[in-house]
């Protein structure tokens, strides 16, 4: 799947290990915006970003355009090699990831569920639940 799409969902930056240069955005299911599943997105191997803390109205996670990796490789001073690994959150581009693929998961879990990334817990879950990657 090339783009991965969520529009109408309240995501946050839940965690970022530097130590691991992980990060995962969610969205916990609510009744503002009538959903009813958890959403996760998770990046391996960030090199650098540039978030908003709170994305209200839903995220677009998809490959940076030419165009718009030649704004940030200007800004941000990036080597031309990182075209392929630079991620667009949103769909004006003013969020970004420099990383490895983002993989996404959605299920129905509660608040006080583990992650849907938390690696020490056996995959696939023995409960229902969607997965795929970007790019």
């Amino acid at each position: 799947m090339p783009d991965f799409v969520r529009e109408g969902r309240l995501f946050r930056v839940v965690s970022f290990a530097a130590s691991h240069r992980q990060l995962l955005l969610r969205s916990d299911a609510t009744a503002v915006d009538n959903t009813d599943t958890r959403v996760e997105v998770y990046f391996g191997h960030v090199e650098l970003m540039l978030l908003r803390p709170i994305y209200p109205k839903g995220i677009h996670v998809r490959p940076a355009s030419e165009a718009e990796f030649a704004v940030l490789k200007e800004r941000h001073d990036l080597p031309a090699g990182d075209a392929g690994f630079t991620w667009m959150i949103e769909p004006g581009g003013d969020s970004f990831v420099v990383s490895a693929a983002p993989a996404w998961r959605e299920a129905d879990r509660e608040f006080e569920d583990p992650s849907l990334f938390d690696f020490s817990q056996p995959w696939p879950p023995d409960f229902p639940v969607e997965y795929g990657s970007v790019g």
